[in-house]
């Protein structure tokens, strides 16, 4: 899945060039490149399949040039999780009833690509055989606010696999230590495994209205014919997630307890923790030209050409790109979302 915009990380982030297609870390290598190179350690380049915006095709084939167009799913307008999800399944479907489904976002972080790896091959080896709709959950290391959580049962499935009880949003802080304290939460990773038949009668049985415009549409897969017909299709769509729509709803979804060092760099704070620091807590990427004198915990990312000076500055988030600056308490980073709101309206589609 790689439609989304990515609005958290403006001003570097942007619709036309958001998240996924950006080197965030510094590594040398895009979130969608990284995770496009995990993937063919599990599966051939051919049965891997992106969906992304319409507008993000040419950015999909210069990054991941070894993708056909066959294998870049468009969607027309942003309508969620859910109709991606159907797309992509009843395609894969279409082309072999007997496939097993690997749905994961572009622009998540892994650092124990093994441990992925394994879990991943555990996952389609449960949902191959049972009729059941697999999700991961990453065995939480804190009370974060910023994940959903998964709730469990000792119920299981092949040992490993255990039955979900309640998916829970984004909780508030002390929801969120309850759910520590218990036990038997886990973070959402938003990953899921399943065989196409089992995705597929979900949406029969739990989005009726999407599966009949997805399933209308199996005569134009992989045809000249797909595109102007899932364009059509995705304009009827329900905006609805598949936690939402699918996942909290049908009476098969067993969920995987994971360990592989999962982050899905949701926040410019979830990027400052993985990032490499000076002595005083300071995250500069790149960091050739920026001089900080008595400044601390600080996320700095501008670019590499341009001559930063900070002084007296703690725990900030610094970031230049696109011709915006933007500066800003890190404690107070969940208002970039209005910000780029504002600007949108002040200014128009212009820094957006």
């Amino acid at each position: 899945m790689a439609g989304g915009i990515g609005s958290r990380f403006w001003p570097i982030s942007r619709t036309s060039h958001p998240k996924q297609f950006i080197d965030i870390l510094g590594t040398g290598k895009t979130l969608i490149q990284n995770t496009y190179e995990r993937f063919l350690k599990i599966c051939p380049k051919e049965n891997i399949y992106i969906v992304t915006n319409e507008i993000y095709r040419d950015l999909v084939k210069t990054q991941l040039p070894d993708i056909t167009d066959n294998q870049i799913l468009t969607e027309p307008v942003m309508r969620n999780t859910a109709p991606c999800i159907a797309y992509g399944s009843f395609k894969i479907e279409t082309a072999n009833p007997d496939a097993v489904v690997v749905v994961a976002p572009s622009d998540h972080l892994i650092l124990d690509e093994t441990g992925f790896i394994k879990t991943i091959e555990k996952s389609l080896a449960t949902a191959g055989k049972n009729d059941c709709l697999v999700t991961l959950g990453i065995k939480p290391s804190r009370p974060d606010t910023g994940y959903g959580y998964i709730q469990y049962t000792d119920q299981n499935l092949d040992t490993d696999f255990f039955k979900v009880k309640t998916f829970t949003e984004k909780p508030t802080l002390e929801i969120a230590k309850t759910f520590i304290q218990s036990g038997d939460f886990l973070w959402n990773a938003g990953i899921f495994v399943w065989s196409a038949k089992a995705i597929v009668e979900a949406f029969k049985t739990h989005l009726p209205d999407m599966f009949e415009l997805f399933s209308d549409a199996r005569p134009y897969y992989n045809t000249t014919e797909e595109k102007n017909q899932i364009h059509t299709s995705y304009l009827q769509c329900t905006n609805i997630s598949i936690d939402y729509g699918i996942m909290e709803k049908a009476n098969n979804v067993y969920v995987l307890p994971s360990e592989f060092g999962w982050s899905d760099l949701g926040t410019w704070a979830s990027i400052y923790d993985l990032a490499e620091k000076d002595y005083v807590g300071n995250a500069v990427i790149p960091s050739e030209k920026v001089i900080m004198y008595n400044s601390s915990n600080c996320m700095v990312n501008v670019p590499s050409d341009k001559l930063v000076i900070l002084q007296d500055l703690h725990d900030y988030i610094v970031v230049e790109a696109n011709n915006t600056l933007l500066i800003c308490p890190r404690d107070q980073e969940q208002n970039v979302k209005k910000v780029v709101a504002d600007v949108k309206q002040q200014f128009g589609t212009k820094y957006i």
